[in-house]
C-alpha cells in the first residue's frame, strides 16, 4: 500500500505532490463509501481520535467527527469553553491529560500559528491540524483541490483566483501552497490593505480588480472577511467592500465563460457573494461540504495506516 511521506499533517508546506495525489485518489474511493446505503467502513475500528478544538468551529468539528464515524473509530471531544483551559492549564498539560486515555490520533484547532507543529516535537500521538491561527488549514486546501479536480478534472494548468481577506486566511495560504504544488496557476485578488506585502514570493498573480480577476480564472475562490482577526480597520465599511470586491450575478453573466465558485464558509451573504451567487449552479459550495468528509477520511486512514 502507498504510504504518505508524513507523520502528521501540519500543513500542506511539509506534503508532496505525491502526497496530496494520494490524499485525493483515496477521497475519491471514500466519496463512493459515503454515498453508499451504508456508509460505514471498519478501516479505523481500533484507534481512538481526540477532536481539541481552543476555536470555535462548525463545518470543519462536524466534518472530522462524522468522518471519525465512517471510519469507525473511537472519539474524544474537547472544546476550550468548557475545560481546564479556563483555569490556566497549558496547552501540554492539556494534551498529556487526553493522552493519558490511550489516544492516537489528534485533531486539533488552536487560534496560535505553529501549535500543532509545537505539539508534534512534544508528544507521540498523530496530529491533524484543523487550523492553527492565520497559518495553515491543511485539510480545508485539500478538500478544495479535490472539488475542483472532481469538477474540472486534472488540476494542472488550471487557473485559480482566491478573492476576499487574503491576510488573515489560513485557507489561502494552505491553498497557493497546494494548487502550485499541482501544477495550477494562482491569483490572489482583493483590497490592498488585504494582500500581505510579499505574497507574490509564493508565485501569484497579484490582483486588485475583481472583474478582471474572474476574467482571467476558471475557478473563484472566495474568501469571508474576518471581522474576528482584524485589530484594525482595513476599508471603510462592509457595503463599500461589497460594492468593489462583491461578486454579484450580473458579473457572471458579463463573463465569455462559466466559471466555478467556491467558498471555504461560513458566507457572509451581501458582503463577499450575493446570494444569487451562492445558490446559483455556478457554486460548489455544498459539495465542498461533501467532499471535505471523505478528504478527511483519507487524511486520518493514511495517517493511521502509516503506523
Amino acid at each position: 500500500m502507498k504510504q504518505l511521506s508524513v507523520r502528521h499533517l501540519l500543513g500542506i508546506k511539509d506534503l508532496t505532490e505525491t502526497d496530496i495525489s494520494l490524499i485525493l485518489e483515496t477521497a475519491g474511493h471514500f466519496k463512493e463509501v459515503i454515498n453508499r446505503p451504508i456508509k460505514k467502513v471498519p478501516s479505523l475500528r481500533d484507534i481512538t481520535i481526540a477532536n481539541i478544538f481552543f476555536e470555535n468551529s462548525t463545518r470543519t468539528r462536524l466534518s472530522f467527527e462524522l468522518a471519525q464515524k465512517r471510519l469507525s473509530a473511537d472519539t474524544l471531544n474537547f472544546t476550550a469553553a468548557s475545560s481546564s483551559v479556563k483555569k490556566g492549564e497549558t496547552l501540554l498539560d492539556t494534551v498529556n491529560n487526553i493522552l493519558a486515555m490511550k489516544v492516537d490520533m489528534i485533531v486539533m484547532r488552536h487560534a496560535s500559528a505553529g501549535a500543532p507543529h509545537f505539539l508534534s516535537k512534544h508528544i507521540d500521538a498523530q496530529i491533524v491540524n484543523a487550523g492553527d491561527g492565520t497559518h495553515e488549514h491543511p485539510t480545508q486546501a485539500l478538500l478544495d483541490a479535490f472539488t475542483i479536480q472532481q469538477k474540472l478534472g486534472d488540476l494542472a494548468g488550471k487557473r485559480i483566483a482566491i478573492i476576499g481577506d487574503i491576510l488573515h486566511s489560513r485557507v489561502a495560504l494552505s491553498n497557493i501552497f497546494c494548487l502550485k504544488k499541482m501544477g495550477a496557476e494562482v491569483m490572489v485578488c482583493g483590497p490592498a490593505t488585504l494582500i500581505p506585502r510579499h505574497i507574490s514570493e509564493l508565485g501569484v498573480i497579484v490582483e486588485h480588480s475583481v472583474q478582471k480577476a474572474l476574467a482571467w480564472c476558471d475557478v473563484a475562490n472566495v474568501l469571508r472577511i474576518q471581522l474576528e482577526r482584524q485589530q484594525i480597520q482595513y476599508f471603510p465599511s462592509l457595503r463599500e467592500y461589497n460594492l468593489y470586491f462583491g461578486i454579484n450575478k450580473a458579473m457572471l453573466e458579463r463573463l465569455p465563460k462559466p466559471i466555478t465558485i467556491m467558498h471555504p464558509g461560513p458566507i457572509n451573504r451581501g458582503v463577499e457573494l450575493d446570494s444569487s451567487v451562492a445558490d446559483s449552479s455556478h457554486s460548489v459550495i455544498l459539495e465542498q461540504v461533501e467532499n471535505g468528509v471523505a478528504v478527511r477520511m483519507a487524511v486520518m486512514y493514511l495517517l493511521a495506516n502509516r503506523n
